[in-house]
């Protein structure tokens, strides 16, 4: 295991031709990140998928190897709309995907997915009987990013247009 937490297996196939190759597949917690093949004469990079993991505190996130609590918020925050989720699902209250969907406007499904499930492996949200809601964690957050919106309109009022 590397200082990463990745792990790469060697794997020896069959494949249709019967002829043998070699394998490496690389995984990170569990989850597969690459799988390299040898056939002997060259080696092929078959497929790289990516790494979405929950950023979490005391764990590698961007900004942080060590996983330094604000940075791994910040991680998770900076992903493209979790600030938007988290923004209408703390100021609107409780919604369904689809209503969610529509008052986030253009967010794809498998994007909105994603972000739920971050969310609520992060302890910012919740799914109910009404739908998708902030928790209490989530609502304190969100009453700490309140003043951090009215600072930006006053921010973007300054700059030159």
């Amino acid at each position: 295991m590397s200082r990463h937490g990745t792990d790469c297996e060697h794997k020896e196939t069959q494949s249709a031709a019967a002829s043998t190759m070699m394998g490496i597949l690389c995984t990170r917690d569990g989850v597969a990140t690459s799988l390299t093949l040898d056939r002997g004469d060259a080696t092929y990079l078959v497929a790289k998928m990516p790494v979405s993991q929950t950023p979490k505190p005391g764990r590698p996130v961007r900004g942080s190897r060590t996983g330094v609590p604000v940075m791994a918020l910040l991680d998770l925050l900076g992903r493209r709309w979790t600030m938007g989720i988290l923004w209408n699902l703390g100021k609107g209250g409780p919604c369904t995907f689809r209503e969610l969907q529509e008052r986030c406007e253009s967010i794809s499904p498998t994007v909105l997915n994603s972000r739920l499930k971050e969310l609520r492996e992060a302890g910012l949200i919740e799914h109910s009987h009404e739908g998708y809601r902030a928790t209490p964690t989530g609502h304190e957050l969100y009453a700490l990013l309140v003043p951090l919106g009215v600072w930006a309109k006053k921010w973007a009022a300054k700059l030159p247009a």
